[in-house]
């Protein structure tokens, strides 16, 4: 009774790991697999029948052939996985097209292809790439802002640096998308996408996630000392500089906008803990004000409150034209009133 009972806990449980494996299977050739949707589907049809003729098998009592002759198959598709590499030869989206690349002499940071677009729509925009200089010296804020469009759990990442001489620049991490793509979380799990480091105006980056896309955004100002600050800072150049050696691949769950960003604080704060709230990245300002990352002196609903920036950023489009779009979002930021002040002359 007892043996028979195992026997079938044990068919249970090695049908459900065919059936996961074959479905992640099935999803790896939609993704992955060269030519039209009908050999993609064709692929998968097969894929599917011979994960259910293993299931069969295992049922009929013909453990071994089973198990064997799945393990095989399943051994040679993880092969064709192996070479399947991340490229930067391809034929980018044009926000995408080109890579950051640093130049520091002593405090002076030079950043090459900063991203300065003027966005009407998704698919009409005046292109800009530009060169700008930054004196770490004058580094004086750290704010991140998360960009919502599909409930409170997903949002995007974005850390943007703030200087004493009125300027700002954001760095985002992306996937880098081809042209005519579109971000698929499924896709990110299945080497769709190699990742991207942007460095963009704000005017640019944040805007068209409020103004031209529709999201939400809400931006928080990070407690960091200047030294940690310049540290976070160099850690992104630092990626960046990675990403034009070896390309890598987006992971929707291990290397995204968030998980990155995390990777790249630990290096500046040593013990900074892991949380589920990292993966499910709409709930990073919930962390980050729980690990006392955030303005204090405030709840996390009013710093959520005060934080929403979307409809300041609207308003921009509607003010008069010069009006400075890093000052105006920051209207009311917690924390934000004086730390973009000219510093103190020697």
């Amino acid at each position: 009774m007892i043996r028979t009972l195992l026997r079938h806990i044990g068919r249970i449980l090695l049908s459900l790991v065919v059936l996961s494996t074959s479905l992640w299977a099935c999803l790896a050739l939609w993704y992955q697999l060269p030519g039209p949707a009908a050999v993609k589907v064709g692929a998968g049809v097969l894929w599917a029948a011979f994960g259910l003729a293993a299931i069969v098998l295992l049922w009929r009592g013909r453990l071994g052939r089973a198990l064997l002759s799945y393990a095989v198959g399943f051994a040679l598709l993880l092969g064709w996985w192996s070479t399947i590499l991340p490229s930067q030869n391809r034929v980018w989206a044009d926000d995408v097209s080109r890579q950051l690349h640093a130049h520091i002499d002593g405090s002076v940071v030079t950043l090459d292809n900063v991203r300065n677009f003027e966005w009407r729509s998704d698919t009409d925009y005046t292109q800009r790439w530009e060169t700008r200089q930054y004196d770490l010296e004058r580094l004086r804020s750290v704010d991140v802002s998360l960009s919502y469009w599909t409930g409170p759990a997903i949002a995007h990442t974005l850390v943007s640096f703030g200087f004493d001489d009125g300027q700002f620049v954001t760095f985002s991490i992306e996937i880098r998308k081809e042209r005519g793509e579109s971000f698929s979380s499924v896709g990110g799990f299945f080497k769709q996408f190699e990742t991207s480091l942007i460095a963009a105006d704000e005017h640019d980056i944040l805007r068209v996630r409020t103004n031209v896309r529709g999201e939400d955004v809400y931006m928080y100002r990070v407690r960091l000392p200047q030294p940690q600050m310049r540290s976070l800072f160099l850690a992104y150049l630092g990626e960046a500089a990675a990403l034009v050696r070896e390309p890598s691949f987006y992971n929707t769950l291990t290397a995204n906008c968030t998980t990155i960003v995390y990777a790249l604080a630990r290096r500046i704060v040593p013990g900074l803990p892991m949380d589920w709230r990292l993966l499910a990245s709409g709930y990073l300002p919930d962390y980050l004000f729980d690990v006392g990352g955030l303005t204090p002196g405030y709840s996390m609903e009013a710093l959520r409150a005060a934080g929403r920036i979307t409809d300041r950023a609207i308003a921009t489009d509607k003010a008069a034209a010069g009006t400075n779009f890093p000052k105006a979002i920051r209207q009311g930021l917690p924390g934000a009133d004086a730390s973009q002040a000219p510093a103190a002359a020697k």
